[in-house]
């Protein structure tokens, strides 16, 4: 592998200083989730000798473990909390990789509005598709009601997921810390395991208040639904801890008698790191994403240096053919890989069919791919379409959608149109995905887009035989490529749970690699048949 990266170069340094940028406003736009529900509701919460969702988080982790926090930015630009008020991410309990989810009780005493249902059930769904065991660190005051009807019907696969999991032999772990109420109750009703904390956890269906109106029956906390309670005379809880921390060694203890064993490969013991520096990411990616660049750079950059035997880090596939997609075969943190990078933007016949045929060639040998998106979409105009790009993109897209072995997606710079779709971007189901903060997401770019509104509604002025109001339509066009512009930006995408977080492109390599190895927890098995190909 060799480079032509000129760290020197002042179009280097621009790159760099523009991301850096962009990297500081993540950390603030992270730092909104982090907060939970501001310092007075923290201050308040830990008076009342509680532990906050991400002191729970640390202490139940193996020492020194990492945690890939899932969808930090959850409700970004919407009336909502940033976060969901709900913390979701992968974490290593006593050897075993387990999905982890914890409710923000700073956050609205941790209810759930929709974007936490939402984001609650894609961590269900990573934990389900990669074989995890889930942990449930419960504190919650149940639904906010004032957003019912947004919550409760979607909000009922919620208790579908845990019960489809512990059916599949995949446990399910509930410390509950607080209150638990109405649905809230099911999630240590449906779990395996469950630990409540003596004098601390509340779990009912309807609290007193609700029991008073219902039928008239007075009642308090303790034996409607106490931990105690639930201990000694309804069963519901199988451990009472003495307080949250013993709750925690409890949860370790239940994790570490599962007799966790991984179905998946083993990566190599050994491997060399990447044959150049990750730190220049940075200076690579153009701050303009209308300017190419070469993602054999960022190949390079994330995937296992050279192999000991003489091996290549990365091994292309057909590097003359095709060349706006780059493919290839490589190992990050001794898992075996297969790439498909956008190089140039545009997708042509001969990128897709590339593409198709190296999508099967992964499938044969379970190899799961990693897709790093930069594209415009699939070229158009007439001699395209009469090149045939309709049946050769859908090749490409057929291979995705039937591909059987886990994806991976990055947005490291632009993807747009139906090349999003063709490079596995959330609507096809991978395993992952996540995107650099200059990343941009749409249906075509801004000034495209508000273009073809402005040509479509200038036709139909004319075959209306009316004067076009230009004035007018600058207007328009400015206010469409501004909404477009702010729907694109990588903050609201992942707001909207269209990826699974937006990562500093320096940890690529680290996140591809708990990826892979959370991956590997479910065996890995690729197509062994397809539909028909249009040829």
């Amino acid at each position: 592998m060799t480079t032509t990266v000129d760290t020197a170069s002042p179009t280097y340094h621009e790159n760099r200083e523009a991301l850096l940028e962009k990297i500081d406003d993540l950390a603030e736009q992270h730092a909104k989730a982090l907060a939970g529900g501001g310092e007075k509701y923290v201050a308040r919460h830990h008076k009342r000798g509680k532990l906050l969702a991400r002191e729970r988080i640390e202490l139940l982790l193996d020492e020194g473990a990492p945690f890939l926090e899932l969808s930090t930015l959850a409700a970004w630009g919407t009336d909502f909390p940033v976060g969901g008020s709900l913390i979701s991410g992968i974490g290593v309990v006593e050897g075993v990789e387990c999905m982890i989810i914890a409710n923000d009780p700073t956050v609205k005493g941790g209810s759930s509005n929709p974007l936490t249902v939402k984001k609650g059930l894609r961590a269900a769904q990573i934990a389900a598709e990669n074989r995890l065991p889930t942990i449930n660190l419960v504190e919650s005051g149940g639904a906010d009601l004032p957003t019912q009807k947004d919550i409760f019907i979607p909000g009922g696969a919620t208790f579908r997921n845990i019960t489809q999991s512990s059916a599949a032999r995949v446990p399910t772990v509930a410390l509950v810390f607080g209150n638990s109420t109405a649905g809230g109750a099911y999630v240590p009703g449906m779990s395996d395991y469950v630990v409540m904390v003596k004098e601390g956890a509340k779990v009912f269906l309807g609290g007193p208040p609700l029991v008073k109106m219902a039928t008239g029956e007075e009642s308090d906390d303790e034996s409607l639904g106490g931990a105690e309670m639930h201990a000694r005379v309804s069963g519901l809880a199988d451990y009472l801890a003495v307080d949250e921390r013993d709750a925690i060694r409890l949860g370790r203890q239940i994790v570490r008698r599962l007799n966790w064993r991984k179905q998946g490969p083993t990566p190599k013991a050994s491997y060399a790191e990447p044959a150049y520096d990750p730190e220049e990411l940075l200076g690579i990616v153009p701050s303009d994403l209308k300017v190419p660049f070469d993602p054999r750079e960022v190949i390079a950059r994330i995937v296992d240096g050279p192999e000991v035997d003489g091996g290549t880090g990365f091994d292309e596939f057909k590097p003359l053919y095709g060349s706006s997609l780059v493919t290839g075969f490589a190992q990050i943190h001794g898992y075996p890989i297969g790439i498909l990078a956008n190089a140039q933007g545009v997708l042509f016949s001969e990128e897709a069919q590339k593409a198709a045929q190296f999508i099967q060639l992964a499938n044969q040998t379970d190899t799961p791919l990693l897709f790093l998106h930069n594209t415009t979409g699939y070229m158009v105009g007439a001699e395209y379409e009469q090149g045939g790009i309709i049946k050769h993109g859908a090749q490409m897209i057929n291979a995705v959608s039937n591909s059987t072995v886990p994806h991976i997606s990055v947005v490291m710079g632009a993807s747009y149109g139906a090349g999003h779709y063709g490079m596995s971007g959330r609507a096809y189901d991978p395993r992952f995905m996540f995107s650099w903060p200059n990343a941009k997401s749409a249906v075509m770019g801004p000034a495209q887009l508000a273009g073809v509104i402005s040509i479509v509604a200038r036709g139909a002025a004319e075959a209306k035989g009316m004067p076009y109001d230009e004035d007018g339509d600058k207007q328009m066009r400015a206010f469409i490529e501004k909404q477009i512009e702010e729907q694109s930006l990588a903050y609201f995408t992942s707001g909207l749970l269209y990826d699974d977080g937006v990562i500093d492109p320096r940890d690529t390599r680290t996140v591809l690699g708990i990826c892979l190895s959370a991956i590997a927890n479910a065996p890995i098995e690729g197509a062994r048949g397809y539909g028909v190909f249009r040829l």
